[in-house]
């Protein structure tokens, strides 16, 4: 079969096209009688080949253990080598080397750490870098990750004959099962075992010790809850892998005074009725960063503000990252009246009524009713009586009785 050439790296597209060609020129239908037998396995085994390469998890498995981790011995046969077949067709071998030559194997990238990361809106608001200690596993030194003594030599492991790998079941719901492709646990997929007197005694033939290692966070000025922060290749370590990364999930959490909302904030102001009318200067809030936002607004030119105004602030929100742009501050004004103690004094009713503009023309009706009401209320039950209507019955229709003949 003709070398294709594609590397370790080749996208799926490319290994699609790649198994298309291969599978095309093998075809048992494109060869005499007495060469279809052979082409059949040929053909069964480059698409075994596009299987194992198209699968995410597959690949990393071949990358890692070769066939032995889906097959003992080879079912197609001894006529086709698949990891000789791979070779051929996708450029690579049992160790990943371009056009099956023997090299270094690319190492695997271990599974990453997740864990959450509560922030506050000021910690976001202006970036934090934070210490922390932490517990981790890494490759023991003492044996180097073989896990057994000096000149020691391991046997082969009787839970995955040689193979490192296992078939396990995995639950799909509703009492589906299917068959996956796992690490050997007994020999930690490398498909040998060291005897008990023969165990490293650092890691106890663990292959990894555990140490406490004091690593440094930051969160960049203008982050948001579920960015993600990586620390590259802190998480725990195992022999023959590229150690994975611990990823910090951010989350928000919620501020008394500001809401977020992308790069603006919001913050609720009070003023008084006489702020209001006459207008005010003084500082309105206390920024993220402790700074104090003054604001003024005149009596004159701007009109008086009620509860519901908005104030903008241009360029007084959350920093974008990695720019020196920022969002814009909203200000909702709530108008804070009087209280009662204040309204019983009849001096200052009385001021009040002569300074404020008197009311409009009263609504004229040939009826007029005085009616009592309540104020302490809102609007939950507003429409949520129904139709009191619906609950009225007909006298006749709690009348069961049947109708009767008349009397000759």
């Amino acid at each position: 079969m003709e070398v294709l050439g594609i590397s370790r790296n080749a996208s799926k597209a490319e290994i699609k096209k790649a198994y298309h060609k291969a599978a095309l020129s093998s075809h048992p239908d494109k060869v005499s009688e007495s060469e279809r037998a052979a082409a059949d396995i040929k053909f069964k085994s480059i698409s075994k080949a596009y299987e194992i390469l198209f699968d995410d998890d597959k690949r990393d498995a071949y990358d890692s253990h070769g066939m032995a981790a889906f097959e003992a011995g080879n079912p197609m046969g001894a006529e086709v080598d698949l990891d000789d077949l791979l070779s051929q067709m996708f450029g690579m071998g049992m160790n990943g080397a371009a056009g099956g030559r023997p090299g270094p194997r690319k190492p695997r990238k271990g599974d990453n750490e997740e864990q959450s990361y509560t922030v506050t809106l000021e910690e976001l608001y202006k970036g934090k870098t934070t210490k922390f200690a932490t517990r981790k596993n890494i490759v023991c030194k003492t044996c180097r990750g073989s896990g057994g003594k000096d000149k020691a030599k391991p046997k082969e492991c009787s839970a995955c004959h040689g193979r490192g790998m296992q078939q396990g079941l995995k639950s799909m719901g509703g009492g589906l099962m299917t068959q996956e492709t796992v690490i050997c646990n007994p020999c930690k997929g490398t498909g040998k075992v060291y005897r008990d007197k023969e165990r490293c005694k650092k890691c106890k033939g663990e292959r990894v010790v555990e140490e406490k290692k004091v690593l440094e966070l930051y969160i960049p000025r203008g982050s948001k809850e579920g960015d993600k922060i990586k620390i590259e290749g802190e998480a725990d370590q195992l022999p023959d892998q590229e150690p994975g990364d611990i990823v910090f999930n951010l989350v928000e959490a919620e501020h008394k005074t500001f809401q977020r909302a992308g790069p603006d904030l919001m913050a609720k102001v009070n003023i008084d009725l006489s702020e209001a009318l006459c207008g005010f200067s003084r500082i309105l809030v206390k920024h993220l960063d402790g700074r104090g936002i003054y604001v003024k607004h005149p009596r004159h030119g701007r009109g008086s503000l009620k509860t519901g105004s908005i104030i903008k602030v241009a360029g007084e929100g959350m920093p974008h990252k990695k720019s020196d742009l920022r969002g814009d501050l909203y200000l909702l004004i709530d108008v804070d009246f009087p209280d009662e103690d204040w309204l019983r004094k009849d001096q200052h009713v009385e001021k009040l009524q002569a300074l404020l503009p008197k009311p409009g023309n009263p609504i004229q009706a040939e009826t007029v009713d005085e009616v009592d009401y309540t104020e302490d209320v809102n609007l939950d039950k507003f429409g949520g009586e129904g139709d009191q209507g619906e609950q009225w019955e007909d006298e006749d229709d709690e009348d069961n009785s049947q109708p009767q003949c008349a009397q000759q």
